[in-house]
């Protein structure tokens, strides 16, 4: 199982880092396509536009995929290959000075783009004893927060850099890693077919899945908030805008260090339980950073931030594959990541109105992130006592 987590662990890390490059280099090609620099964050937006609906599509496409052939790696590789193909071809593409054929590689690349989100986890959902799930997905989601962390560093090094070099790079880096991914699941079909049976877990339904996505939102805004928008500005009252290289990684390192602990205490106390603590946490440490008075108190409660959502994120990962369990592992990870895409899409859209420029409106944005962790934790402590209820009278019962 961890050669298995590992793997998906390094696609991740993959994956966000060519949305890193594509973010760098956006303007300048979108220049050379002729397009102007204030349309690069309707762009913006419009892939995680796609990302929003494709997520679930994609989730959904492959249980069914799953249920009918059997084998989802197969497509996986296509999708990915013709995800690749698209993003090679943007910066050949725009000094053309096409717009038409810019946007169109942009569309077809975050399209397929999506494979590499929701079906893996549906991988791990049909595969990976659900004991087991925890560690699989910290492994998995370690790969998203190392390329998080190396973000600055990569803005740093390829200033100045001709495109084509990055583009290729992370291109052919991605197919290579992700031609793979039929061992992946032949590995872990293996693996999975020996394990011991699962014991019946309790897990939402109806309106307790409902409240499930709604924490789910609420959480993806509250980190867009907080470390997009607020991160920066808090920084920058004790530090200059050079250093904020340095300091943004902070919280990465956070996600990436906490996650461990947060593994052990969603193996013991299950998915809900570990999200409710995690967004309480990340709602305090959130709101005491807007306060803080010094740098290096700033950078602890950074540090715990991360932590928090590496809690929250990890957690929701293998709460969303136990809701889907059994056949539906695709669809309900798939919701999980559109509903973050869809986050990420607000704030775009806060920043594309210039709406955080507002003095109002940025005074009001500095306490978001704390209002939003903290009202889902308290969503997601009152779920996991409402179905939690059930089993403890049962016991009594039986006793």
């Amino acid at each position: 199982m961890t050669r298995g987590g590992l793997y998906f662990a390094a696609v991740q890390f993959l994956f966000v880092t060519c949305w890193t490059v594509y973010v760098i280099f956006l303007p300048q090609l979108a220049a050379q396509a002729g397009i102007e620099k204030k349309w690069v964050i309707y762009i913006l937006m419009a892939a995680q536009a796609i990302f929003t609906l494709m997520d679930f599509s994609m989730g959904v496409a492959a249980d069914r995929v799953q249920r009918v052939l059997g084998r989802l790696g197969r497509l996986l590789v296509i999708l990915t290959a013709v995800s690749c193909a698209a993003f090679l071809l943007l910066p050949l593409a725009a000094p053309a000075g096409s717009p038409v054929l810019f946007l169109a590689l942009i569309v077809i690349w975050a399209m397929t783009s999506s494979a590499l989100r929701a079906p893996p986890m549906a991988l791990l959902g049909k595969y990976v004893p659900k004991p087991k799930l925890p560690w699989v997905s910290t492994l998995t989601l370690l790969g998203m927060g190392i390329a998080g962390a190396g973000a600055p560093y990569l803005t740093a090094s390829l200033r100045g850099v001709d495109p084509r070099l990055p583009f290729a790079l992370s291109s052919v880096a991605l197919i290579v890693a992700v031609s793979a991914m039929l061992w992946a699941e032949k590995h872990l079909a293996g693996t999975g077919a020996n394990a011991a049976p699962e014991a019946v877990e309790k897990k939402p339904v109806g309106t307790g899945v409902v409240l499930f996505f709604g924490a789910v939102a609420l959480l993806g805004l509250g980190f867009q908030a907080h470390f997009a928008l607020n991160s920066a500005p808090l920084y920058l009252r004790f530090a200059k805008p050079a250093e904020l290289d340095y300091l943004m990684p902070v919280f990465w390192i956070g996600f990436n260090l906490l996650i461990f602990p947060a593994c052990r205490a969603n193996e013991r106390f299950g998915g809900t339980a570990v999200m409710a603590a995690g967004a309480v946490s990340g709602a305090l440490a959130s709101a005491l950073a807007a306060a803080a008075p010094s740098l290096e108190s700033l950078l602890v409660l950074q540090f715990l931030a991360g932590g928090a959502w590496a809690a929250v994120l990890m957690s929701a990962m293998t709460a969303a594959i136990s809701i889907g369990h059994v056949g539906c592992e695709g669809a309900a990870t798939g919701g999980l990541f559109a509903l973050l895409a869809f986050a990420t899409f607000t704030r775009m859209g806060l920043v594309a109105a210039q709406l955080n420029q507002d003095p109002v409106v940025s005074a009001l944005l500095v306490w978001l992130p704390g209002l939003a962790w903290m009202v889902a934790g308290l969503l997601l402590a009152w779920l996991t006592l409402r179905v939690r209820a059930p089993a403890a009278e049962s016991a009594q019962a039986s006793s």
